[in-house]
């Protein structure tokens, strides 16, 4: 794949039109096709300072964006599901002997836990105004700020703070790397004074470290990236010269996501999943700082080689469950709920970064497939590993088919401690990345979901843009313009690879669409006034993709939505709290189908009403359904434990009946086959051998 980074910090133009709609200069619209945004001033937002790359669009504030839609639903549910009472549920969220709420740093309990859930639970709190939980944070912000010490340190330091670590006190810098993200959503939302001080000080007391006492450890040397991200946040906002050296002693030290090899074993520093979702990013933050071509690339390059490695399936994610495994890279190889949240992050962060829209893209594809599905449709349980094809989700061990033993398929609120706390950040920072402030202090929406954006623009004006959509699930998006004054600024459009015949419309009337504009940024700079209204139409075919890599399964996709086969979803109560029960989810309907026709002529698209109350991430209450003919493998079968059988090689021999099967988006289906055989009914098609399946390796 050609690499994402050769025009940064170069941005190229690939085609301009200027329509004069009338004689004066100023009143000129013109429409420009973008690889990536062009250089330009953003002075309301705090961009890169120098020497820092200057930056292609700067993140606004958690709740600059206002959600609104079924993307609000998502955070109504989460706020009122076991995350928005995870204090209730979590014996590491009591806040008595809690080294976070210790203004020394002692407690008995105080890891990554309470920065996990803080994260995406703050944001939460934000998107919605929820008044509780805005309490609720505010408690542990103050904690954490209060725990400062004079030297610099702030947090857990001594006791027992690291119960899954060797490292002690002072010593484990990770905890703290999460803390600063939830320190500097506070100081956006609020403006706190206290936060950049307390960052100005716990970063003199890292500088003053030496560099090998720096980032030891695991955890803390593989998601360096982190604090680096955090260095840069505060020098954009200070500008103290010292904090670059901090963020080189820091790149130094944090493992080499950079560096990727073809040598078996060795090709990425480290196969655990969540660590290659939230790390692999530190490389283009640095080059921000360096600017060199190889830091550029690297997060490019760590994302190709998992995906090429591990990631042939589905959903945008890979199989590494709870490391990648060699011999395990077929559909049925999970990835945890949290690490599917820190990918969604990530790829947020590098499209501010970069201004690349594949990010956004990959974002995207991650968030509507694969992220809602680790989740039941009411937020009231998670499961710990989600997989492209897992038919049966309950709680038995399914070691070694997944690396994990132990329940790790049950829907449960009580258990899986990293992922209970840390996965909920991934709706907020979605939220967040759906807007970004562009080049010419105008705009940009890479991301797409109904919400509403306040920003300034231009010399200052305040803009209010209201996007009206139900995308992914429908092709229109409406943007309408409110304004104080007429106003000239630029508005950037990402048109999605996969849309060949985008359009434009602006109150009205049709505006000119540069040709090739798949995968593009298309920007419309004009003079804009209150109440103009901007059409966006992305027609969404069908198309199927068969991964040749990985047993030649066949996916199939419409838009941004990649579809599952709809199984009857029978929950079994197994566990937990009457006030917050654990589930098993059964297949109730066949689930081992193979496709009979792979053409996109062999499948309809039936478009359902719209579920009443917002959520259309539920198996049976999906808006958009596929239909296509199967046929049953009656040999594809569940394990001995419930997992399922690997897909063999294609083609595959089926003499079962052809039937008529309903796919919904993967989103919806907690059951889900979206890794699909192929029927070949040909003369020299073998049968499906019995028992065909790889033997995973521990």
């Amino acid at each position: 794949m050609t690499s994402l980074y050769r025009l940064f910090p170069c941005f190229s133009v690939l085609a301009l039109w200027i329509v004069p709609h009338q004689s004066p200069a100023a009143a000129e619209f013109s429409i420009q096709l973008l690889d990536a945004p062009p250089a330009g001033p953003i002075v309301h937002y705090p961009a890169n300072r120098a020497p820092l790359a200057t930056s292609a669009l700067v993140r606004l504030p958690m709740g600059a964006v206002e959600p609104a839609g079924w993307l609000k639903q998502q955070l109504v549910l989460q706020g009122a599901g076991f995350h928005g009472h995870l204090t209730e549920i979590s014996p590491f969220l009591k806040k008595e002997n809690n080294s976070w709420l210790s203004p020394a740093g002692v407690g008995e309990r105080g890891w990554e836990e309470v920065p996990y859930w803080l994260k995406g639970y703050l944001g939460c709190a934000i998107l919605t105004h929820d008044a509780r939980m805005l309490a609720e944070s505010k408690i542990w912000i103050e904690g954490a700020i209060g725990s400062q010490q004079p030297d610099g340190w702030f947090g857990p330091g001594k006791g027992r703070t690291g119960v899954a670590t060797d490292l002690k006190g002072r010593d484990d810098l990770w905890p703290n790397m999460v803390m600063l993200f939830c320190l500097q959503m506070w100081f956006e939302h609020t403006g706190d004074a206290r936060v950049p001080a307390l960052m100005t000080k716990y970063f003199h007391y890292l500088d003053a470290l030496p560099e090998d006492k720096l980032l030891l450890g695991y955890w803390p040397s593989m998601r360096g990236g982190d604090q680096l991200y955090s260095i840069l946040w505060l020098y954009n906002r200070t500008g103290e010269k010292g904090l670059l050296e901090l963020a080189r002693k820091t790149h130094n030290r944090t493992a080499r996501w950079d560096t990727v090899t073809d040598i078996p074993g060795k090709q990425l520093p480290n196969w655990h999943n969540v660590n290659i979702a939230q790390a692999f990013r530190e490389p283009t933050t640095y080059a921000m700082l360096s600017q060199t071509p190889a830091m550029r690339d690297g997060s490019n390059l760590a994302w190709e080689k998992i995906r090429e490695l591990y990631g042939q399936v589905p959903g945008g994610m890979f199989g590494a469950d709870e490391n990648a495994r060699p011999g395990c890279n077929g559909p049925r190889q999970a990835v945890e709920a949290c690490g599917i949240a820190e990918e969604m992050l990530s790829d947020g962060i590098l499209t501010s970064v970069t201004g690349d829209p594949r990010w956004a893209e990959r974002c995207e594809n991650v968030a509507f497939n694969t992220f809602p599905a680790a989740f039941t449709a009411d937020w009231k349980a998670l499961r710990y590993l989600t997989a492209p094809n897992q038919p049966q989700s309950d709680h038995g061990n399914k070691n070694p088919t997944v690396q994990n033993a132990g329940s790790m398929f049950e829907m449960n609120p009580n258990i899986y401690r990293c992922c209970q706390h840390n996965a909920a950040h991934g709706w907020p920072y979605f939220t967040q990345h759906l807007w970004f402030a562009s080049p010419g202090n105008g705009l940009a929406a890479y991301l797409y979901g109904p919400c509403e954006v306040t920003a300034k623009v231009a010399d200052g004006v305040e803009v209010r843009i209201t996007e009206k959509t139900r995308y992914p699930f429908e092709e229109q998006i409406s943007l309408t313009i409110h304004l104080p004054k007429t106003t000239r600024f630029p508005l950037d459009l990402r048109v999605p690879s996969w849309c060949a015949k985008a359009a434009i419309s602006i109150n009205g009337k049709n505006s000119p669409m540069p040709a090739l504009a798949s995968g593009k940024i298309v920007r419309l700079d004009r003079a804009w006034k209150d109440g103009d209204q901007v059409l966006f139409d992305l027609p969404m075919a069908v198309r199927t993709q068969r991964w040749v890599n990985n047993r030649n399964t066949l996916s199939v996709s419409r838009g941004p939505l990649t579809y599952s086969l709809q199984i009857k979803e029978d929950y079994r109560r197994s566990g937990g709290t009457d006030a917050w029960p654990a589930w098993d989810i059964y297949p109730a309907s066949a689930w081992n189908y193979g496709i009979t026709g792979t053409s996109t002529a062999a499948f309809t698209v039936v478009k359902a009403a719209w579920p009443a109350d917002d959520q259309p991430f539920r198996n049976e209450a999906s808006p958009i359904q596929l239909t296509t003919k199967a046929r049953i493998i009656p040999q594809w079968t569940l394990d001995r434990l419930g997992a399922v059988n690997e897909v063999v090689p294609q083609p595959v021999k089926s003499t079962a009946p052809e039937e008529s099967v309903t796919l919904i988006p993967m989103g919806a289906a907690r059951l889900r086959i979206a890794a699909f055989p192929v029927i070949d009914n040909g003369a020299d098609t073998p049968e499906w051998p019995a028992n065909s399946s790889p033997k995973p390796k521990e």
